[in-house]
């Protein structure tokens, strides 16, 4: 995706097309571990963070200390950051820097001039291409047993929140600021299916993703919204729609939970925060119901 809400956490949004990446390889990978990574996109970030010796990681995205966006701002924040310019990476003297198609074009276009050894990544649409990916990021920088770990990680936690089969499903949406919703073939659909949801983003007429008005919403309930919560202080517009009392008026028969806005932008690790998110949503609703 592409564009901004005028927030930092939905430019975040549009710019990692949310949902973690898949690896494609830019110029040679380093021949021998690489000691000095980059990384230039938030998913990305959180990959590195978790399958990396902390002395490889030369930099994460500015997005990294950022609570509303990422799920590493409690971890991170000894670790440098840059803001995607082609003059702080050099600076950093990486061997290695991941990057996306949504990372800046013009920074791409000087590492590969600079002949900057590189690792693209496009978005994976399933859990599976999201462990792939992990896995293939690990062998790049050189730690495979550290991936294998984070990927076994990451299936127990799908697995513990995977109902019977025959247990009752719940119809829900992912609603988050501005209406931003997921549709069909993305992770977050995969995800909310496995957690024993069914998306009803269709019926909204919302394709991949998009943005549902509040009419829509209020006119045709789910059983289950997953949303974030408004921003303290003064919320923006876009938070104030999650605080819309019509929302409020729809209980009980639409209960609202918890699904924290940084879970819906990247797979990987972050998976066993949505899962246990979910996880968490389905029991609250049905032990009330």
């Amino acid at each position: 995706m592409s564009g901004s809400t005028g927030s930092g956490s939905g430019v975040l949004t549009r710019r990692t097309a949310v949902g973690g990446l898949a690896l494609g390889l830019v110029g040679a990978a380093p021949a021998q571990r690489p000691m000095r990574v980059v990384s230039l996109n938030p998913c990305l970030d959180v990959i590195l963070f978790h399958v990396a010796e902390r002395r490889q990681i030369a930099a994460l995205t500015h997005y990294a200390r950022d609570p509303e966006a990422s799920t590493l701002a409690h971890l991170a924040r000894d670790i440098p950051i840059t803001h995607e310019t082609a003059e702080e990476v050099v600076a950093l003297a990486p061997d290695l820097v991941l990057l996306s198609h949504h990372s800046a074009l013009a920074t791409r276009q000087a590492l590969t001039r600079l002949r900057v050894p590189q690792a693209m990544f496009d978005v994976p649409h399933t859990v599976a291409d999201s462990l792939a990916q992990i896995r293939k990021v690990a062998r790049l920088i050189g730690q495979p047993a550290r991936g294998a770990a984070v990927v076994a990680r990451i299936e127990a936690a799908i697995a513990a929140v995977t109902p019977p089969p025959g247990a009752p499903r719940l119809s829900a949406i992912v609603y988050q600021p501005n209406g931003f919703a997921a549709g069909a073939g993305t992770l977050t659909d995969e995800m909310l299916r496995r957690a024993g949801f069914d998306n009803v983003a269709a019926r909204y007429g919302l394709g991949r993703w998009g943005n549902i008005s509040l009419e829509r919403l209020v006119a045709d309930p789910p059983q289950v919204l997953l949303a974030g919560e408004a921003a303290p202080g003064a919320p923006t517009w876009a938070d104030r729609v999650l605080s819309h009392p019509a929302l409020a008026r729809l209980s009980p028969a639409m209960r609202r939970e918890v699904f924290p806005q940084r879970l819906l932008y990247c797979g990987g690790p972050v998976l066993i925060e949505t899962a246990a998110a979910l996880g968490r949503a389905r029991r609250n609703v049905l032990g009330a119901s």
